[in-house]
């Protein structure tokens, strides 16, 4: 059963509902790709024709400064790995666990011919077509089953924000490597957020994410070990739900202003998967309806509690994205594939990282 905390739980709710009833707080949470007349439930997504002609600059975001950095290290892993090492070898000559395999998932309904563009799947048990903007190098991904990072917007925004947040350079870096960005196109449905597990317990979402990825895989052939989840604000929150969801397959999640809700934690899918977390928030003033610090630290404290490795980044420009760190984001993702614990990075981060991440 999750894990609520039933003050922090009323008082969430509350603020839930006076949001409700003062839809311009939204405003608040604008992320790159938002105008005040356009948010996820217009057409700018909906046709598949827009996709990238939103101009995003930085200070549509806010006053973070810096720059996304260069994109260096190897988005697949290690190449100077020894493959033909045994990774549960012990050198005492005992037997050590297995680590844990990822399980993906298979199509459930007809797959679209996967190519670069907003694409519209047809999952099992959501009882409608669900679009995904989805990012490919048709030539790189023929060559190398790559890397797949699943991009959650913020309420107000599009699916133009991926680039954003994990910028140009990241998504080359990702489609070069063989592998793929994906970002769900929001249901007007979900209501007066873009995911339904913002505020509640629907997984349309993640059914929509289970048949991009099985579609993905079907086609073009996906590194198994390497699939990762990052998000803003509501996105953030989806995030973190998605993490707990869908251990079955996560690598590594990284959240920007998320952290765990109202809805409290959830059952984890796979405990036995000890996925790795880079968790962002804006300090004492990211608030929008909740305290995304407090959400972000209550992260923190379960993931550690059950043998995770998290930790916090407080960049201190309270509700933005972070892009000084982006590149540092990229790093984690290619260091902390699926079943690597102990983490690369247990006895330090690394230099380059923001001096505001701290284990």
């Amino acid at each position: 059963m999750p894990h609520l905390d039933l003050t922090r739980s009323a008082l969430a709710l509350a603020s839930f509902a006076l949001l409700l009833a003062a839809p311009a707080c939204a405003d608040d949470m604008k992320t790159p790709g938002e105008t005040d007349e356009t948010s996820e439930t217009g057409g700018d997504e909906s046709d598949g024709g827009s996709d990238g002609e939103t101009d995003v600059s930085e200070s549509s975001v806010g006053e973070t400064t810096g720059g996304p950095g260069d994109m260096t290290g190897d988005l697949t892993g290690d190449a100077t790995e020894d493959p033909t090492e045994d990774p549960t070898e012990d050198p005492t000559g005992s037997v050590t666990e297995e680590p844990p395999e990822p399980v993906l998932p298979m199509p459930t309904g007809e797959c679209p011919e996967i190519v670069e563009g907003t694409l519209t799947f047809n999952p099992a048990g959501v009882g409608k077509p669900r679009e995904a903007r989805i990012w490919i190098d048709e030539d790189a991904a023929a060559v190398d089953d790559g890397p797949v990072v699943f991009y959650w917007h913020g309420t107000g925004s599009s699916t133009n924000e991926a680039p954003y947040g994990l910028s140009n350079a990241g998504v080359d870096a990702f489609t070069a490597a063989g592998g793929m960005v994906v970002a769900a196109v929001a249901d007007p449905d979900a209501g007066a957020f873009p995911w339904y597990l913002t505020i509640g317990q629907q997984e349309d979402d993640l059914l929509l994410a289970d048949e991009v990825l099985g579609c993905l895989n079907e086609q073009w052939g996906v590194d198994p070990r390497r699939i990762h989840a990052i998000g803003m604000s509501a996105g953030g929150l989806m995030t973190t739900q998605m993490s707990y969801r869908r251990s079955s397959y996560l690598a590594s999640v990284a959240t920007y202003s998320g952290g765990v809700g109202i809805q409290g934690v959830p059952d984890a899918q796979d405990p036995s998967n000890k996925f790795a977390a880079m968790i962002f928030h804006g300090g004492a003033s990211d608030n929008v309806i909740i305290s995304f610090q407090m959400a972000s630290e209550t992260y923190l404290n379960d993931l550690l509690m059950n043998d995770h490795f998290a930790f916090i980044c407080d960049h201190g420009n309270g509700h933005t994205i972070p892009t000084d760190a982006i590149s540092s984001v990229l790093q984690f993702f290619s260091k902390h594939p699926f079943g690597e614990v102990p983490s690369p990075y247990a006895d330090g981060l690394p230099d380059g990282f923001p001096s505001y991440c701290s284990l």
